[in-house]
């Protein structure tokens, strides 16, 4: 029996979108400090494949896991939770 790999899947907000195809995303989270025992945020950034050019500095997207696309893509754009112009 093969064993299907579940996705990865990251929640954050889109920070550029100068390239074409192709959008930068923040992705926050929340650490525990490991001496001073507090709650601290972390970000980093990802480049995604958005095939329709549809995503807008500001957006809230969920990226997904895939195969490298190039040499800093290996996500892509499954949906945008809110849109910038809805805000």
């Amino acid at each position: 029996m093969s064993k299907i790999k579940r996705k990865n899947m990251l929640i954050g907000e889109v920070i550029s979108d100068k390239m074409d195809k192709t959008i930068v995303v923040k992705v926050g989270r929340l650490i525990r400090h490991p001496v001073f025992n507090k709650m601290v945020r972390r970000s980093k950034k990802y480049k995604a494949h958005d095939n329709k050019n549809k995503c807008r500095i500001g957006d809230r997207v969920k990226i997904v896991e895939t195969r490298p696309l190039s040499r800093d893509k290996r996500w892509s754009v499954l949906e945008i939770i809110l849109s910038s112009a809805e805000n």
